[in-house]
């Protein structure tokens, strides 16, 4: 197992981007009536998760600091 987790800047990020797209996806299917559009911002949201944390791995962000 790694030694840190998945407590670095990377990890946080990339799970706090992709809770914004989930709640955002969610809220676009409970509208009334439902707003497609809202919900693939949230998906789109979500995809920009999975590459703001490869980027931010790339740059040594994922490391422990401490």
């Amino acid at each position: 197992m790694s030694d840190n987790h998945g407590n670095t800047p990377a990890a946080w990020t990339a799970v706090s981007i992709a809770m914004l797209g989930f709640v955002v996806g969610a809220v676009g299917l409970l509208l009334d009536p439902v707003s497609y559009p809202v919900f693939w911002v949230g998906v789109a949201l979500d995809v920009a998760a999975l590459v703001v944390f490869a980027v931010m791995a790339k740059l040594g962000f994922n490391r422990s600091g401490h």
